[in-house]
């Protein structure tokens, strides 16, 4: 029983130094680059990149409580992206005249884009999740791909009297004058007025790991990391395993919503084409590459592989494949157990010596003078 007892202490322990990492890592970052960014650091290029950056984490953490906790497999993460992107892009051009000021629309169009991917991660999980295996992964791939197409023959205006939708521009039937077109089939959404803002992303990602962390260390996320481990026990118990997983998988699809409109806000155009296959398989190499249900990996992993691209720009004959050569390294670094047994041991040296040093009570302390 004790040892039991001590079992538990010490995970909750693990836990929440794991969490306390987790926002330190960001909280410090998002500190250093507006540091820099004050006196003049920041290069152009750098400064375009930092709110996919928090997206991509965004989208890291949350795929990481389907694939690493609930240890089911999705291919379908960019289309639930789309889904928030475009819903996020129609509300916040909905609002444009009663919401003037751009960072409460910005904070109204990532909630509607978070609770209609949630929705629609509700209508897909409920069916999709009795699937295992590879039947889940075939599945989550065709939504993803039956998302993006449906999107190429949506076309969305807005004139007076109210939100047009049709299958064709000419059905559409807009107001020459006031109409405005939001969504133009596989043109996608274009004149958007760009709300992103680095601030805003690093409050998503808190958002997100806080969201995330809480449902880990819940009863819900003892008992989905239960059915992960051992389906048949977690059904003995009288675990309902289809609603702990539709549980992760729904809260996953809410918070890429939140991430895929954040993402459509910080550009002036964006078409379905975007949230394609290779965006959902991105995504995935940013969990795998971190550590399947390992946070902090995640976020470490999304942050350096947004940014290599661009570094590597300047060898534009060779980037891809110096990106595919680390790719490869880092996973053989990672799955390695002597090398992995090599960075345990410096960081527990480094944690002890971090530590402070506990005075032995048998000795007696020397007088300060």
């Amino acid at each position: 029983m004790k040892k039991n007892l001590k079992n538990k202490l010490k995970n909750m322990t693990s836990y929440r130094k794991k969490s306390v990492l987790a926002y330190s890592i960001v909280i410090l970052a998002f500190i250093i680059i507006t540091i820099f960014d004050t006196l003049g650091f920041v290069t152009n290029s750098l400064y375009g990149q930092l709110v996919p950056i928090c997206v991509y984490i965004s989208l890291a953490v949350s795929l990481n409580l389907v694939v690493g906790i609930s240890g089911e497999l999705s291919l379908g993460h960019a289309g639930f992206m789309s889904i928030g992107a475009f819903a996020g892009v129609i509300a916040s051009t909905v609002l444009q005249e009663s919401v003037v000021v751009a960072m409460p629309r910005l904070f109204i169009a990532i909630l509607v884009g978070g609770i209609i991917a949630g929705i629609a991660g509700v209508l897909i999980g409920i069916p999709v999740l009795r699937l295992r295996g590879d039947y889940l992964a075939i599945v989550t791939l065709a939504f993803g791909e039956i998302i993006r197409n449906v999107l190429n023959c949506i076309y969305i205006g807005m004139d007076e009297a109210g939100l047009r939708i049709a299958t064709s521009a000419e059905k559409l039937g807009l107001d020459p004058i006031n109409g405005k077109m939001i969504l133009n089939g596989p043109m996608g959404a274009t004149g958007i007025q760009k709300l992103a803002t680095f601030t805003s992303g690093f409050i998503l990602v808190l958002f997100t790991l806080f969201i995330v962390q809480n449902l880990i260390n819940s009863k819900q996320g003892r008992a989905i990391m239960a059915t992960r481990d051992n389906r048949i026990a977690a059904e003995s118990i009288g675990l309902n395993v289809t609603n702990f997983k539709l549980t992760a998988f729904v809260t996953s699809a809410a918070l890429a919503g939140m991430a895929g409109a954040l993402f459509a806000l910080n550009y002036s155009t964006v078409a379905p084409v975007k949230f394609n296959f290779n965006t959902s398989i991105l995504i995935l190499v940013f969990v795998v590459l971190g550590g399947m249900g390992n946070i902090v990996g995640s976020i470490i992993s999304a942050a350096i592989l947004t940014i290599l691209p661009e570094a590597l720009r300047e060898f534009s004959d060779y980037r891809m494949l110096i990106y595919a050569i680390v790719l490869i390294l880092v996973m053989l670094a990672t799955n390695n157990l002597t090398f992995r047994a090599f960075i345990d041991k410096y960081i527990g040296k480094i944690t002890r010596f971090l530590r402070p040093k506990k005075r032995n009570p048998d000795f007696p302390q020397k007088e300060e003078v």
